[in-house]
């Protein structure tokens, strides 16, 4: 799997003990590869990273990317052949309650991690992960490229978009004839098992089903491009392996590219908890309020530049992901020791599904 490049090679994650950090840093370590994380705790009780086990199997730092220092002294301390900067407040809701901690978290930790990047004098390969939620989103039945304009109509948006024209700045600026080769991602919106943060959808299922309640659902007409984990995942690793690579690299993947799912998984919130409660029978309660913060009804993604560039493709379709994401969180309520061995069946299942599919990155 992706040409067998992180194998025995050292990676610097930040937003390890976050939900898709946590999942990365068990793919890397399923690759072989040597994982140093840097996040501050998890932010839930429970979590996937204690959930997985992770803090015995990689390096597990407690810190903050709004402290400067600390990011540069841990990044140089590692010299990675890979970074993955994942670390960031990463719920609407909450950036309109805290501004303030949403754009100190996600545009000058981003500035941070870029910052330390600079003193780096060796090979590296650097994916800044951002959101699809980065552009100025004209809630039109449209699929936003990556040369559509950043933007954001609440906090964490906005900061999104900052945290990508930050990006694009540090490299035209200061990258272009460095050992260090840096992108950015934008993936849509990401289900799968563990995440168990407030205010998303998925979590609010299970927990009302684990209570057996009825599902309360704010927005059930927004859409949204769903996809497993798994997905933006295999996207950020292949775009580090073609970044590392002298051979595959080139101009047009030092720059920016959307993750997401085929068009069938622009799905509405209502279906997707109709399809969550085929695997876990319930019933849901439509929570709508007018008077609510913003949230973008409409919101969808191409991914043309990802196939084209990157010959990366999705592999699981909607159905399957939710039915993926449903077992793995039944499965654990059953057995609170299986999340380790769920995650790692899952991680398989999809490897030999994007195999089967001729994905560029599965291809032996």
């Amino acid at each position: 799997m992706f040409g067998d490049l992180y194998q025995g090679r050292t990676v610097w994650l930040s937003g390890h003990t976050g939900f898709k950090g946590a999942w990365l840093a068990q793919w890397l370590v399923h690759l072989g590869a040597r994982v140093h994380g840097f996040a501050q705790p998890p932010a839930t009780t429970p979590s996937v990273f204690e959930q997985l086990g992770l803090a015995s199997k990689i390096g597990h730092e407690i810190a903050d990317v709004r402290e400067a220092d600390a990011v540069k002294k841990s990044l140089l301390r590692v010299q990675p052949d890979f970074v993955f900067h994942l670390a960031a407040q990463a719920l609407v809701r909450y950036s309109y309650e805290h501004p303030l901690e949403t754009y100190a978290t996600n545009v000058m930790g981003t500035a941070h991690v870029l910052e330390a990047l600079r003193s780096l004098e060796k090979p590296c390969a650097a994916v800044i992960v951002t959101t699809d939620k980065c552009y100025e989103n004209r809630e039109m039945d449209y699929a936003y490229a990556e040369e559509d304009p950043l933007g954001g109509h609440d906090p964490y948006s906005s900061s999104k978009g900052a945290a990508e024209i930050v990006t694009s700045a540090y490299r035209r600026s200061f990258f272009g004839n460095s050992p260090v080769r840096i992108a950015s991602a934008r993936a849509g919106n990401v289900i799968g098992g563990g995440d168990w943060a407030l205010d998303r959808i998925v979590p609010d299922c299970i927990r009302a089903l684990q209570r057996g309640e009825a599902i309360p659902v704010r927005n059930p007409a927004a859409t949204r491009p769903w996809q497993h984990v798994l997905e933006p995942l295999s996207g950020y690793l292949w775009l580090g392996a073609q970044l590392h690579q002298p051979s595959t690299f080139n101009s047009q993947l030092a720059g920016a590219f959307n993750f997401g799912p085929d068009q069938e998984a622009n799905r509405n919130v209502g279906d997707l908890v109709a399809e969550v409660l085929k695997s876990w029978p319930g019933r849901w309660d439509d929570q709508s309020n007018p008077n609510a913060v913003h949230e973008a009804k409409l919101l969808m993604l191409s991914t043309a530049k990802a196939r084209r560039v990157l010959r990366w493709q999705p592999t699981w379709k909607f159905e399957t992901a939710v039915a993926r994401t449903v077992a793995w969180y039944r499965g654990v309520n059953e057995n609170i020791a299986a999340a380790e061995n769920l995650t790692l069946q899952q991680i398989a299942e999809y490897e030999a599904n994007a195999r089967a599919a001729n994905s560029a990155w599965a291809a032996k």
